[in-house]
C-alpha cells in the first residue's frame, strides 16, 4: 500500500490530505478537515479508474459547505427537534441551523474542524477532542475515526468515542457517490437496494414522528433493486418535504454490534457497484436534493441537484427525544463503537 501525504491551507488551519493507493492502482484520499473522504478512484467494468465520490477542487472549500460532503458530522449527525433534548433531568439547548431544528451537531460541528491525524500501513487515523459544552452538548468527548483501505477496494470506517460524563452521540460519514464518476451528472438512473422494510416518517420539518412505517406499497420501497429516480417525483409527503429522498430507513434484523450488509448501489452504465455494511441501526438516504450552488467540484465543474447519493449509516434522527428509538446516550465508562464498510466492485 502506497501512502502519499500533502498539506493545504484553510481559514481553520492546515489541512492534511492522505492518499492510499493499493497494488491495483485504486485509491482513496482522506482529509483531516472533518475526517473526510475527498476522492475514491475505483475501476469500472472495463478496468478504467474514475473518482466516484463527489468532492471539491479546493480542500478548504469543505469548510462550512452546505452538503457536508464526505465528512463526519457530529456530535449528533442528522436532526434534533427544536435544538433541545433532556438528559438525566437536565435540558440542553443547541444551535438552530436547519429550519427550526438542530442539524449535524451545530454550525461548526465535527465536520468543520481540523482533526489530529496519522497514517500507517493501509490505515489513516483521525482523532478529535470535543470539549464539555461544545455546541451545547454535555460531556467532553474523545472521538477516533479509523479508515482502512484494502487490496480489494474496500474502505472500512470504524468510529469510536468515549466521554467523561453522560452525552448523546450519533456519528456517520456523509460521502456522496456517483458510480459513473463524480462529474457524470445525475444518479437518478442508478439502481439501489436496501435491506430495510421500514422507514421513519417525519413532520414537515423532517423530524421523525416516532412511527416505524412499512415501505411496502410506497415510493420508499427499495427492498428490490429500483432506479433511484423512478418514484422520486411521486405525490407522496416525504418526497415533497425533502424535494427527493432524505429520510432514515430502519435496517432489518438489527443487532447491536453486529455487522450486516444493508445497501447496494449499482450502475449499468459503468458496471460499478457499491455494497455497504454496518453495525448501525439506520441509514439516511439523501439524493443530493440541494447540491446546486455548492463549491467548485474536484474536476473543476459545478454539481447539480441529484448528482450524488449519500447513504449515511447512523442512529435514528431525534433519538434523544424519542425513547422508542435505539438510545444514543453514551455514559462514562462506555464506548461508542460503530463500523461502516464501503465495498467497491463491478457487476
Amino acid at each position: 500500500m502506497k501512502i502519499q501525504t500533502k498539506t493545504s491551507h484553510s481559514p481553520a488551519g492546515e489541512i492534511t490530505l492522505y492518499t492510499l493507493t493499493n497494488s491495483s492502482g485504486a485509491s482513496v484520499t482522506l482529509s483531516s478537515l472533518g475526517a473526510g473522504i475527498v476522492a475514491v478512484y475505483v475501476p469500472d467494468a472495463y478496468g478504467k479508474l474514475a473518482d466516484v465520490a463527489l468532492g471539491y477542487k479546493d480542500p478548504a472549500s469543505y469548510l462550512g459547505d452546505g452538503p457536508c460532503a464526505g465528512k463526519i458530522p457530529g456530535r449528533f449527525a442528522n436532526r434534533i427537534a427544536l435544538g433541545k433534548f433532556t438528559l438525566d433531568g437536565k435540558e440542553y439547548s443547541l444551535a438552530i441551523n436547519n429550519g427550526p431544528n438542530a442539524l449535524h451537531g451545530g454550525p461548526t460541528g465535527f465536520m468543520n474542524r481540523i482533526w489530529e491525524s496519522n497514517a500507517e500501513d493501509n490505515k489513516v487515523t483521525f482523532t478529535y477532542h470535543a470539549a464539555d459544552g461544545e455546541e451545547g452538548y454535555p460531556g467532553a468527548l474523545d472521538v477516533k475515526a479509523e479508515y482502512t483501505w484494502s487490496e480489494d477496494n474496500e474502505l472500512t470506517l470504524r468510529i469510536t468515542a468515549e466521554t467523561d460524563s453522560a452525552t448523546v452521540v450519533n456519528l456517520t460519514n456523509h460521502a456522496y457517490f456517483n458510480l459513473d464518476g463524480e462529474n457524470a451528472g445525475s444518479v437518478l438512473d442508478h439502481e439501489m437496494r436496501l435491506n430495510a422494510s421500514r422507514y421513519l416518517p417525519t413532520d414537515d420539518t423532517q423530524i421523525p414522528t416516532g412511527e416505524l412505517a412499512p415501505v411496502a406499497g410506497t415510493p420508499m420501497d427499495f427492498t428490490q433493486f429500483k432506479a433511484i429516480g423512478r418514484d422520486i417525483e411521486a405525490d407522496f409527503h416525504p418526497l415533497k418535504v425533502g424535494k427527493g429522498y432524505d429520510h432514515c430507513w430502519v435496517i432489518d434484523n438489527y443487532e447491536k454490534g453486529t455487522m450486516k450488509e444493508v445497501a447496494e448501489l449499482r450502475s449499468s452504465k459503468s458496471g460499478r457497484a457499491l455494497i455497504i455494511s454496518t453495525t448501525q441501526p439506520g441509514m439516511q438516504i439523501y439524493t443530493g436534493n440541494w447540491l446546486a450552488g455548492c463549491p467548485e467540484s474536484i474536476s473543476g465543474g459545478a454539481y447539480s441537484d441529484y448528482d450524488g447519493v449519500a447513504i449515511e449509516c447512523q442512529g435514528f434522527p431525534d433519538a434523544p427525544n424519542k425513547p422508542c428509538f435505539p438510545s444514543p446516550v453514551l455514559r462514562k465508562g462506555e464506548k461508542y463503537d460503530e463500523t461502516i464498510k464501503f465495498k467497491f466492485t463491478t457487476l
